[in-house]
C-alpha cells in the first residue's frame, strides 16, 4: 500500500523532535552508506535496484558499499533520515521541506523521479463540480499531499477550507471502508485506493493531480554534507537509478520481468502496477529529470507548498512565515530565506548521467 503521503498530525511531535537532534552524519569521506525507501509506485525501483544487484554493481564501481533499506513507515523513514540514521531517503518535496529542511537538516534532491499525474484524486459519490463542495464534509489524511490537493482544488474554485462542511481526518487504511458508509460523501486519497474506490461504482473523480501537473513531486533526498564530501555516492546512486529506468522503459521481456518484480513487491500484478505508473509522470531519462528540475515552474511550486505548510503550522518549529526555509535551485536562485537554505535542487549528477559521464 503506497504510504508516501501520510504526514498525519500525530507525526508532528516526532518531526519537531527530529529537528532538535544533531544529525549523526558528518561532512567526511566514507565508503559505507544507507538510504531508506518506502512503498510507492514511483519508488518501487529502489527495491529492485537493491534486490537485483544493480546497486551493488554501481557501488563497486566506486569502491563503495551502499545499502538500500525498505522501511514500513514513511514518516518514520524521514524522521530517521533527519536524525542521521540514513544518508538519503525517498520523500515528496512537500514532506522533505517540512521535516528535514524545516528541522535544520540541509538536504539535496539528488534524483527527482516523478510527479503524480492522476495518482491523487478527489472522489465524490455524486457527479458534482468543485463549486458544489461548499458545505460538504471531506474525508482525507490531514496534513498530507491529499490535503494539499484539496487546497489547490478549492483555490481553483475560489473556495477555501472554511467553506466546507468540515475536513475529517481518515487514515489511508480506513478510507475504502469509510467511503462505503452513508455518512461519507467525498474523499481525497491516492492510488491504489483511488483505483479501488472507482472500481466499486458510485464514484466520480472530480479533480486529480493531473490538474496540477508537476506539483506533487517524488524524489530521493540525500544529506548535502554527505554528498559534498562523497561525490561518488551521488554518482553510484544516479547510475543505478537510470540503468533501472532504461530497463523499465525498454518494452522488452527483461523490462516486464523487472516491472513484475516491482509489482509483486507493491502487492499487485503487472497490469495493476502499469496502471499506477500510467498515473505517475516518471522521468525515465536523466535529460527529462534535468529539464523538469531546471524548469521555471519548480520555484513557484515550492513557494505554493511552503505557503500551504506554514498555513497548517508544519513548516518547522516556530517558523515565522512561509519563507522560513530557503530553497536553492540549479541556476543559483533561491526562494524563501537565502540565509537559511536547507533544501537544494541540484542537476549536477543527472547531467553526468545524461552525458554518459558516470
Amino acid at each position: 500500500m503506497p504510504t508516501r503521503k501520510t504526514l498525519a498530525a500525530t507525526a508532528l511531535g516526532a518531526v519537531l523532535t527530529a529537528g532538535l537532534l544533531a544529525p549523526a552524519v558528518q561532512a567526511q569521506e566514507k565508503t559505507d552508506f544507507k538510504i531508506a525507501w518506502t512503498i510507492y509506485a514511483g519508488w518501487m525501483p529502489w527495491g529492485y535496484i537493491q534486490d537485483s544487484g544493480i546497486m551493488d554493481k554501481w557501488a563497486a564501481k566506486y569502491d563503495l558499499d551502499i545499502e538500500v533499506v525498505q522501511l514500513n513507515d514513511y514518516i518514520e523513514s524521514i524522521n530517521q533520515y533527519t536524525a542521521g540514521a540514513f544518508d538519503g531517503v525517498t520523500a515528496t518535496t512537500m514532506d522533505a521541506l517540512s521535516i528535514p529542511a524545516g528541522g535544520g537538516v540541509d538536504s539535496t534532491a539528488l534524483i527527482i523521479g516523478d510527479y503524480s499525474d492522476g495518482n491523487d484524486a478527489i472522489i465524490a459519490k455524486s457527479d458534482i463540480g468543485l463549486g458544489d463542495l461548499a458545505g460538504m464534509p471531506v474525508n482525507l489524511v490531514e496534513l498530507s499531499v491529499s490535503h494539499y490537493l484539496l487546497a489547490r482544488a478549492l483555490e481553483s474554485a475560489e473556495l477555501s477550507e472554511r467553506d466546507l462542511g468540515g475536513v475529517i481526518n481518515t487514515s489511508d487504511a480506513d478510507m475504502i471502508a469509510a467511503y462505503q458508509t452513508q455518512d461519507v460523501e467525498v474523499v481525497v486519497t491516492w492510488n491504489p485506493l483511488v483505483e479501488a474506490i472507482m472500481e466499486g461504482g458510485d464514484a466520480h473523480k472530480i479533480y486529480d493531480s493531473s490538474d496540477i501537473p508537476g506539483e506533487i513531486i517524488d524524489a530521493l533526498f540525500v544529506s548535502t554534507e554527505v554528498l559534498e564530501a562523497n561525490p561518488d555516492f551521488g554518482k553510484a546512486l544516479t547510475g543505478a537509478w537510470y540503468e533501472t529506468m532504461a530497463l523499465m522503459d525498454s518494452g522488452t521481456p527483461e523490462g516486464d520481468e523487472a516491472l513484475s518484480a516491482m509489482a509483486e513487491a507493491a502487492g499487485t500484478d503487472l497490469a495493476g502496477y502499469k496502471r499506477q505508473l500510467a498515473a505517475t509522470a516518471m522521468f525515465y531519462t536523466p535529460g527529462a529529470a534535468k529539464d523538469f528540475t531546471e524548469g521555471a515552474a519548480l520555484p513557484d511550486t515550492m513557494v505554493s507548498v511552503a505557503e500551504f505548510l506554514f498555513d497548517k503550522g508544519i513548516l518547522g518549529e516556530g517558523a515565522p512565515g512561509a519563507d522560513f526555509v530557503g530553497v536553492a535551485y540549479p541556476d543559483g536562485s533561491t526562494t524563501g530565506d537565502a540565509g537559511n537554505v536547507n533544501m537544494r535542487f541540484d542537476t549536477t549528477y543527472v547531467t553526468m548521467a545524461a552525458e554518459g559521464a558516470l
